[in-house]
């Protein structure tokens, strides 16, 4: 455990209701062969690179949710184009393509992603921005690898809390990121990411927390039944409207009230 590895006190068994209706396994295993297929296909496109339409890419972001049994609803204004740093709150490996779908963007990313099977590799090829927890020492240098990918027009993603939890419970959205807008001049693009079960009840089985391993928190989407993921953007936030990173992380810090601000909550699941 280093300064840049935050741990959230999420855990599948404290946090992790069950799913209650839950689809036939040959259905689920239908999901996972979609999604699987459609995962493949994107790492035989990514060679392309930006050559394929942004809509485009959004559309295969939103199919894969999808495809997986997730109803998608987004919802608030659309992401401006040019350099932009794109920010949400962070519970599961499902974030990726919702996040995407606001608009395709390069990922920071954990470096132990890299071994994730058929995910992994196309998230490098992606031009993911990975970066080792581990060293505390290369923030700066990541820092300066975003402000430079901004810089050039490009969209960033970047989840802040370092960490996945559950989605009844967040965390603090680190600065270091931040930093990396204010030197580039661009806005700031906060994304608010809500899982529920069809009719509205909060939903924590989508969360990819604790011990969980990847092959059982996908199963676990798969098997469940009336998932809806709710993808809420913000409006974005000018450059020089925060003059530190402080005050713009506090700024794009989502809440889990909804409209009534944006404040932070660490409440133990």
């Amino acid at each position: 455990m280093s300064a840049w590895q935050p741990s959230a006190p999420c855990t599948p068994g404290a946090c992790i209701q069950a799913t209650g209706s839950a689809t036939a396994v040959p259905r689920a295993v239908l999901r996972m062969a979609a999604v699987v297929t459609l995962v493949l296909a994107g790492v035989l496109l990514t060679p392309l690179g930006g050559r394929i339409p942004a809509e485009v890419v959004k559309r295969w972001c939103r199919w894969i949710v999808r495809a997986a049994g997730v109803q998608v609803r987004i919802t608030g204004a659309a992401a401006p184009t040019g350099g932009l740093l794109l920010v949400a709150n962070h519970i599961s490996w499902l974030d990726i393509p919702l996040l995407a779908a606001v608009r395709p963007a390069r990922m920071l990313a954990k470096s132990e992603i890299r071994g994730w099977p058929v995910a992994g590799r196309l998230t490098a090829r992606s031009g993911a921005l990975f970066i080792d927890r581990d060293r505390l020492r290369a923030l700066p240098q990541t820092v300066a690898r975003i402000a430079d990918a901004l810089r050039h027009g490009q969209a960033v993603g970047v989840f802040p809390e370092g960490s996945t939890w559950c989605g009844r419970a967040q965390g603090t959205f680190r600065r270091a990121a931040f930093q990396a807008a204010l030197d580039a001049g661009v806005p700031v693009q906060p994304v608010r990411l809500r899982y529920r079960i069809e009719g509205g009840t909060p939903s924590t089985v989508p969360a990819f927390i604790g011990d969980d391993s990847l092959l059982t928190s996908v199963w676990r989407v798969m098997t469940a039944r009336g998932l809806v993921a709710e993808v809420e953007v913000r409006e974005a936030i000018a450059p020089g409207v925060h003059g530190d990173r402080r005050a713009l992380a506090r700024a794009a810090q989502p809440t889990t009230t909804g409209q009534l601000g944006w404040i932070h909550t660490a409440l133990v699941a």
